[in-house]
C-alpha cells in the first residue's frame, strides 16, 4: 500500500479574508447593540453633572 500524503495547502489570502470579515462582522454586531441601548434608554448616556437643575422660584 502506498502512504500518499496530500500536502495541505493554506491559502494565506483566503484566510486573511475570513478572518477580516469575522471582525467585520464581530465589530457591526458591538455598533448594533450599542445603538439598540442608546434607542432604548438614551439619558443614560448624558452624565449626571451636566444636568441643570431648575432654579426654585
Amino acid at each position: 500500500m502506498d502512504n500518499v500524503t496530500v500536502p495541505l495547502a493554506i491559502d494565506v489570502d483566503k484566510g486573511l479574508a475570513t478572518a477580516f470579515v469575522v471582525l467585520l462582522c464581530l465589530f457591526l454586531l458591538a455598533m448594533a447593540l450599542r445603538c439598540a441601548r442608546l434607542v432604548l434608554d438614551p439619558y443614560s448616556a448624558i452624565p449626571t453633572s451636566t444636568w441643570e437643575e431648575e432654579p426654585i422660584s
